[in-house]
């Protein structure tokens, strides 16, 4: 972490962060990785007793009235004891109190934003389905009006918390005519576990075990009309802001996971010696090392500065840009930190007698949720192509084209 970006107040929290760290059980870590723990309810229940969950949203509901560049930092700190444990941190304590926070009633925030923030009780958000992931708009679950209440039915896969989550952030089509424009005929609801929610299948996952991920199943379930999030066929709305904690925690998160795989590389290649000497003093060595810590320090970098637009609240088509920019270079960055520090260890970095091959694991994940990168670097292009020609005459001092010998070739400017 770069501390000169934290202010004292900020550097305190993150001694708090670190002695949570520091009380997190080996054997949890092994137990979840194993997948003994399908969910870690005491870890989050001793970070809620911490007040260390959703430090940015205010006091009245349990946070610490903190910002963004916080959130990140604390992130990062979960983030080095496992991916998987700023998964399951940030879905509840980020993601789903997000959307509560600034779409929910006071009651909403009373009900369900206190307790999960004290660790009493457990969240998850429920966006992907069979057919489609970053298809968001194509959503097959539907809920329908009853009167006092809506019945809800389908499915959605790969849910975070699946296994241990008291309630859930479901995401439903609400307007049923072909006509109407996909932004405007879904609607976000609460759903709390009970009747007619059924986690049908838990996933094997290659790393990240130990978050309860599976595939939930809602037959008939009735949702009371108090429990819609934000307005009714306005899910738009709440799902554009969910973007920027999914995605900037989901890169700060990754630096955290990242940092022990360097940390260990370093230390290895600092004590392990071959052909009589130390093997940190051969290039092919050390500038793998070099590399790794260059693109830790670039990704950390991206991810506050982004915090800090985020912070200031800059134009939103910029912060999307930003965001998804972020969460592509972090997460792909990261796997390279990770597979940079097995490679340099050798054979023995491919065993379990380190940790780094259940971090290389565990990234693998990074690239994937929350919006692939593939479908970052379509947000990306699209803000900036519109972000360039919006703004072509404000952010040129002058025209650069022209500084060219033969700039005035124009016979040579061929465009059709």
């Amino acid at each position: 972490m770069f501390d000169f970006l934290l202010t004292e107040e900020q550097k305190k929290i993150r001694e708090e962060v670190r002695d949570l760290v520091r009380w997190v059980p080996r054997q949890m870590i092994m137990d979840m990785d194993q997948d003994k723990i399908r969910f870690p309810k005491e870890f989050l229940k001793e970070a809620g007793r911490r007040n260390l969950l959703g430090c940015r949203y205010p006091k009245q509901w349990g946070g610490r009235d903190m910002d963004w560049v916080t959130t990140c930092m604390v992130v990062e700190e979960v983030g080095t004891l496992g991916y998987i444990f700023a998964c399951v941190f940030g879905v509840g304590a980020e993601l789903v109190c997000d959307a509560i926070i600034l779409h929910g009633t006071d009651e909403q925030k009373e009900k369900y934003v206190k307790p999960l923030l004290a660790g009493d009780i457990f969240a998850a958000e429920c966006l992907t389905e069979p057919r489609g992931g970053s298809d968001f708009f194509g959503t097959s679950t539907v809920a329908e009006d009853k009167g006092d209440y809506f019945v809800l039915n389908g499915q959605k896969r790969f849910i975070v918390g699946a296994e241990g989550a008291d309630f859930f952030l479901v995401y439903a089509r609400t307007d049923f005519d072909p006509k109407t424009h996909p932004h405007q005929a879904l609607t976000c609801f609460i759903v709390d576990r009970g009747p007619g929610v059924e986690v049908e299948y838990l996933y094997g996952l290659m790393g990240c075990r130990g978050g309860g991920a599976g595939r939930i199943v809602f037959k008939d379930v009735k949702v009371p009309k108090e429990n819609i999030v934000g307005k009714f066929n306005g899910a738009y709305a709440v799902f554009n802001t969910m973007m920027i904690p999914e995605r900037l925690g989901t890169a700060a998160m990754t630096i955290g996971a990242a940092r022990p795989a360097l940390e260990i590389a370093t230390q290895y290649t600092s004590r392990r010696k071959a052909f009589g000497q130390v093997i940190n003093q051969f290039q092919g060595v050390s500038f793998q090392v070099a590399e790794a810590a260059m693109l830790l320090d670039a990704a950390r970098s991206l991810v506050y500065a982004t915090s800090r637009a985020v912070d200031a609240k800059e134009d939103m088509n910029l912060i999307r840009r930003m965001v998804s920019e972020t969460k592509k270079f972090v997460t792909e960055s990261c796997q390279k930190v990770a597979r940079n520090a097995m490679q340099v260890m050798g054979g023995i970095g491919y065993t379990n007698v380190f940790p780094v091959e259940r971090i290389v694991r565990d990234l693998g994940l990074a690239s994937i949720w929350t919006g692939t990168n593939e479908v970052m670097s379509l947000i990306t292009a699209h803000e900036w192509y519109r972000e360039y020609h919006q703004n072509l005459k404000a952010r040129q001092a002058r025209n650069y084209e022209l500084d060219a010998a033969e700039a005035e070739a124009v016979d040579e400017k061929i465009y059709e």
